[in-house]
């Protein structure tokens, strides 16, 4: 049995991002493969019950973990695809057993076309400050081939309704690199989304995952996957044309206007703590790493006989936590902070890896940048070749 004080021991203090999995969806992409449930309405009351009971575990008899909150994102699935009333619960919850003050960064998510007037105007009011529209394409034979339920013109819709209900800070996802995807059809769909005019932008390359309907339908030969040359130039693509409507590229795959960076994703780039809640939610708490229960029953079975619905714990070693500070500041084109490297490992990053950043440095894929180690043009097209030469080293830190 996982007790609530082993879970809750953080290492620097509690986290102050919290993560909500909203586990439901209209209808599963073709493309994904998060944990997500066809949405009905006994189940998401099944689930809000199990959410509160969470929290309940969480905070103890004395209700003595209402912890600050800096950011707070509510993620799926498609949280909007539960009825307005059951996400002002779900709100209502974290500010009974979390603080949450007018300067958290409070984040939902969105497909476009699960969204209305009514229920986007009530989620700004209830303290939602920004919002998180899944547009991933502009055409709708990409739109469909992604399997998306809504169009182009709902995604219209959205933005203007999300401006209406006074949010000033909207992010749009957008998806590259889809099976039949031409550069023509990239290029209208940035430019359209640059009429928008969002605070934010995240581009992500299509990854095919195993198990998915779209990855079988390319093995199948049905679809023609993009080439990694196309794929590049799409990317290449946003990066310029983001950059120069005033959307800044801070890190591989997202872009923001100053000031309007996600500071929930930046935790997890910084590789800080944080706290997940709801079926298969992850979290980092003092030094640990662990996952709910993905399964909707198991998930609500073990909160019902008093258990926190963890389904595995796992201790971060020095060598893994030493990797991933690595491999996530470099996704950030600000780099690496070698400073604060220093500071939380106590050694610098060459005592680790001898000789290796120089030699990256020489091959023209890293470049020191004051006091901060990031990748270079060239390198930001391999990031992850390069990132893989930081491989865990056993025992760094006896050195």
């Amino acid at each position: 049995m996982v007790k609530t004080k082993d879970v809750l021991k953080p290492l620097f203090g509690p986290p102050t991002a919290l993560y909500i999995h909203v586990p439901f969806c209209v209808r599963k992409c073709q493309y994904c493969d998060f944990v997500s449930y066809s949405y009905n309405e006994s189940s998401a009351r099944r689930y809000i019950t199990g959410l509160r009971r969470e929290m309940e575990l969480l905070a103890g008899d004395k209700h003595e973990k209402r912890w600050h909150l800096s950011t707070v994102f509510i993620g799926g699935g498609t949280p909007t695809c539960l009825s307005t009333g059951m996400l002002l619960e779900i709100i209502n919850l974290i500010d009974v057993y979390f603080i949450v003050s007018p300067e958290t960064e409070f984040t939902v998510e969105a497909n476009p076309g699960t969204v209305d007037t009514v229920k986007l105007s009530a989620l700004r009011r209830a303290g939602v400050n920004r919002l998180s529209l899944g547009a991933q394409a502009c055409s709708r034979d990409i739109l469909d081939t992604l399997g998306r339920i809504h169009t182009h013109e709902q995604t219209l819709d959205a933005v203007r309704w999300a401006r209406e209900a006074g949010f000033s800070n909207i992010n749009l996802d957008l998806i590259f690199g889809v099976p039949g995807q031409t550069l023509d059809q990239w290029y209208y769909c940035l430019e359209q989304v640059i009429i928008l005019q969002p605070e934010h932008v995240s581009a992500y390359d299509l990854q095919l995952e195993e198990g998915t309907p779209l990855k079988e339908r390319v093995d199948s030969g049905i679809l023609v996957p993009c080439t990694e040359e196309t794929s590049l130039a799409m990317y290449r693509a946003a990066i310029d044309m983001l950059n120069a409507a005033g959307l800044g590229q801070y890190e591989i795959s997202n872009f923001a206007r100053p000031g309007r960076q996600c500071r929930h994703n930046l935790v997890y780039w910084h590789n800080q703590d944080y706290l997940g809640l709801g079926p298969a939610a992850h979290s980092r708490i003092g030094g640990k790493r662990m996952a709910n229960e993905a399964g909707l029953a198991e998930y609500i079975d073990k909160l019902e006989t008093g258990r926190l619905p963890v389904a595995w714990t796992e201790d971060i070693t020095p060598e893994n936590d030493i990797f991933e500070t690595i491999f996530l500041g470099l996704r950030m084109t600000g780099g690496l902070d070698l400073e604060l490297f220093e500071q939380r490992f106590g050694v610098p990053i060459d005592h680790i890896y001898p000789g290796l950043t120089e030699s990256l440095v020489n091959k023209g894929m890293l470049e020191f940048q004051g006091k901060h180690l990031r990748l270079t043009a060239g390198g930001l097209a391999v990031a992850n070749a390069v990132m893989s030469e930081f491989v865990p080293v056993l025992n760094i830190l006896d050195k």
